[in-house]
């Protein structure tokens, strides 16, 4: 999204700026309390909306009107005149309809849980949800259209005068109204897409094949696609959550609803030829991850005809002022409902006041083409969509015209126009390259890039002030090959260091990749368990501005790598690399020595190192973009399998040692309810063989105020040395679900965060009489080691701060018992 800035709608659009109508208010009671879904329409027409949980509501068409309509069941209908077309801050009163005073109702506060006939119907729609779309089938296909917009939002003539848009004016020349929320929008961004997707619910596969992508001048941001795709997947109403913007919101047909929502019946009618009730909900409590809304329930299948969804204001979710969902369904055979057509909007903006200025994120999918009980091979879903096809970004028209399931409008067909023109203004091909470096860390310079531009000032005690600079080739998302690399230099040792990679895909179909490189650089070492051979892995070294304590354990490496891969099957690779590294110690005071000998008589300061490496990976449900040698990860709620076995051979250019390392690694993300998200990680591996220092399993410290990936905050680095371990981390993020039920603090929208973590290891004596430095090898074999932490998290929405307490091994030397580290991030 940081990507995207500007576009553009065509003429037609300027006719509709000066004939709209736009209102906005309040519908209240005779005793000024507001009314909840009251209709407003415009009068004579089927442009209409329903109040919020509080009253409120915003309506506007691109039409003239001139007066609306008022309505709520048990009250009377009332006309109001429009004397402009634009009116803010209406207030509209509704009195008591004297046919049915005895019944009228104002559903503000909590409902009964008890003889409500809402709650009834939703316990037959719990007993039924199986028998509904495809869920029904133990096959299912279908077509998918999809269509990506954003919108710039609250365009007002302040912004359409600003500097930034100078030689960029005609870009303003056609507005349009936003149906939900009544404000005036600019398109920026377009993107369609066309699947078929197949799945299988007795195994749970399921396949999207890419029939066709067109998008508004950014073919090469399929990043940003994904992205906003998988912010918005496809969820489904019958869930007890719905996941999005990597929150758990519950459903109000969720059987744990009745705890979270009040429910009501609020009318029944026939909605294409099909008896439904209609229900609506709205939250039990504030600053919960729920919605408000009303859906309609057939009264024979107890399927969901209609569904809205609109977000609880106070809803503790940062740069979004308000998401709303819409579906609808079809019938089937007379009894089963396929979901017909899927919109999802948010408002993304840097701040909550109602007149900020924001992004739309809009996202609408359109289904047909059902196909039910064909039975497809499991091989068929196992199949790799790895090869970029070119022409499913280059589509005729007249294949838009077929599987085109919704017109465009004039305003999002003007995108794909007006674009040619806006990317030849120079201004903004400025404005677009800096919010590119700021998203990616790179800046772009037709054909490479430099950076991460992040990564360019560092500390540390060998180098003292650290400048780095790097870059990268850049064609396209596609790219087949890549070439990358960075040089640097400290101003306290006087030394350049440098790190190049390159990398080929011969093969796009099993994603067969060579690799190599070589890094000469200064290194912290001992920062993870799990060995890695990332000949540009990022230095820890240069984390050292701010820390607990003085650094004197730096090591300068020498690693080249080479390394083949492949990917068989999807998310399961395998790479087999071969490395040789040179260490040595690089701080004054710091010793990596080993006694070469068995009388222990000599010394080596100098280890080198030739490593045969087997790794398998595996990433189940992982989703990328892009097809070319690299990929970018577009969510981080998968889990990951990693399986190395490392041989150490000895005389391979003088190679010192010969030996077997065997490691396991595995991450799981866990969204637990509406409790939040939870992630557990497990580690183990075991030495065969004698090693030095270098080449033990350090169990990783962290000396430094900021928070690091995996690491054990109350130890410094090398505190704890093994060949055998076992390490274990647990954190769990509530997403304010404790403290929004604290008056005091549910409107700062924080979070608690609680974590533990343990490491047990053992080290041989051979291992141990092989050391020749000053570093006592003691590992946590009495008893695991351990620490816990308790945090606050979305502090002004971008710090979080945790406090770690040792769990014991209290009388090391130096122990420190208490710490506290923080992290910046933008975080949804």
């Amino acid at each position: 999204m940081k990507n995207i800035l500007l576009s553009t709608l065509i003429i037609f659009s300027c006719f509709q700026v000066f004939s709209q109508t736009q209102i906005s208010g309040i519908v209240v009671d005779e005793s000024g309390v507001g009314i909840p879904f009251a209709n407003v329409i415009f009068t004579d027409s089927k442009e209409g909306t329903t109040t919020d949980g509080d009253g409120n509501f915003s309506l506007s068409s691109s039409r003239d009107y001139t007066s609306v309509t008022f309505s709520f069941l048990g009250y009377q209908t009332k006309d109001v005149s429009l004397k402009n077309k634009d009116v803010n801050n209406l207030k509209v009163t509704l009195y008591a309809s004297s046919e049915s005073l005895s019944e009228v109702k104002i559903y503000k506060g909590k409902t009964s849980k008890k003889n409500n006939p809402a709650i009834d119907i939703l316990r037959k729609i719990w007993a039924n949800r199986r028998d509904n779309g495809v869920k029904k089938f133990d096959q299912y296909a279908y077509r998918r259209y999809e269509k990506l917009e954003f919108d710039l939002n609250t365009i007002d003539s302040a912004l359409i005068k600003s500097r930034i848009f100078n030689g960029m004016e005609f870009i303003f020349e056609d507005l349009d109204t936003n149906r939900i929320t009544g404000k005036t929008y600019l398109p920026i961004f377009l993107n369609e897409s066309v699947s078929r997707v197949y799945g299988d619910n007795t195994t749970g596969q399921e396949l999207t094949e890419l029939k066709g992508n067109k998008n508004s001048g950014f073919s090469d941001n399929q990043v940003l696609i994904s992205t906003v795709r998988d912010i918005y997947d496809e969820i489904d109403v019958y869930d007890n959550y719905l996941r999005f913007f990597d929150k758990n919101f519950v459903s109000p047909l969720s059987k744990t609803g009745i705890n979270v929502y009040n429910y009501v019946l609020a009318d029944t009618a026939y909605v294409d030829g099909k008896y439904c009730y209609n229900i609506f909900y709205y939250p039990r409590r504030e600053n919960e991850l729920t919605f408000s809304g009303d859906f309609w329930v057939n009264d024979t299948t107890w399927a969901i005809k209609d569904i809205n969804l609109e977000m609880s204001k106070g809803a503790n979710l940062n740069w979004v002022k308000g998401v709303y969902i819409e579906q609808e369904f079809d019938v089937l055979n007379d009894s089963v409902f396929l979901l017909k057509r899927d919109f999802f909007q948010a408002d993304f903006a840097l701040r909550d006041k109602e007149d900020s200025r924001g992004v739309y994120g809009k996202r609408t999918v359109l289904y047909d083409q059902y196909e039910f009980d064909k039975e497809r091979p499991s091989s068929f879903y196992n199949k790799q969509v790895n090869r970029f096809r070119e022409e499913v970004y280059n589509r005729e028209d007249d294949f838009w015209q077929e599987n085109r399931l919704e017109e465009l409008n004039g305003d999002e067909r003007g995108v794909y126009d007006m674009l040619d023109t806006l990317k030849t203004v120079k201004q903004f091909k400025r404005l677009y390259n800096v919010s590119t470096a700021l998203a990616t860390g790179y800046l772009d310079f037709d054909g490479w890039d430099y950076g991460p531009i992040f990564s360019s000032v560092g500390f540390n005690d060998v180098e003292g002030i650290r400048l780095r600079g790097g870059g990268r080739t850049y064609f396209s998302q596609h790219d087949k090959w890549r070439i990358e690399g960075y040089g640097a230099y400290g101003f306290k040792d006087n030394k350049f260091k440098y790190g190049i990679q390159g990398k080929i895909l011969l093969d796009p179909e099993n994603r067969l990749i060579i690799s190599a490189g070589n890094r000469r650089d200064v290194e912290q070492l001992g920062t993870n368990l799990t060995n890695t051979t990332d000949v540009l892995g990022r230095s820890l070294a240069s984390s050292a501005l701010i820390s607990t304590s003085g650094n004197n354990s730096l090591s300068s490496i020498n690693l080249s790598v080479l390394a083949v891969e492949i990917e068989p099957v999807n998310n399961l690779t395998f790479r087999v690399s071969g490395s040789y590294r040179e260490i040595e110690a690089a701080s004054e005071g710091f010793s990596l020595d080993f006694y070469t000998d068995e009388t222990r008589t000599q010394v080596s300061s100098e280890l080198k190192q030739t490593e045969i490496s087997n790794l398998l990976m595996y990433t189940p449900g992982r989703k990328t973009a892009g097809y070319g040698v690299e990929r970018e990860e577009v969510e981080d709620d998968h889990a990951t399998i990693f399986l190395n076995y490392t041989l150490g051979v000895k005389n391979i250019f003088q190679s010192d040692f010969d030996y077997k390392k065997l490691q396991l690694f595995y991450n799981q993300p866990l969204m637990i309810g509406g409790f939040g998200r939870a992630n557990v990680s497990f580690e183990a591996g075991k030495t065969y063989g004698e090693v030095p220092l270098a080449l033990l399993s350090v169990v990783p410290g962290n000396q430094t105020y900021f928070q690091l990936y995996n690491t054990f905050s109350q130890l410094d680095y090398y505190e704890f040395v093994t060949d055998t371990y076992v390490a274990a981390h647990f954190e769990h993020n509530f997403n304010g679900r404790l403290f929004s039920r604290l008056p005091l603090l549910r409107d700062l929208n924080l979070r608690e965060i609680v974590g533990i973590k343990g490491v047990w290891g053992e080290i041989s004596d051979d291992n141990v009489r092989l050391n020749a430095s000053d570093i006592p090898l003691v590992a946590p074999n009495d008893e695991p080691y351990w620490e816990y932490s308790l945090g606050i998290g979305n502090i002004f929405k971008i710090l979080r701060i945790d406090a770690h307490f040792r769990g014991n091994y209290l009388e090391n030397p130096d122990a420190r018992k208490f710490g506290v580290t923080i992290n910046f991030g933008f975080h949804f």
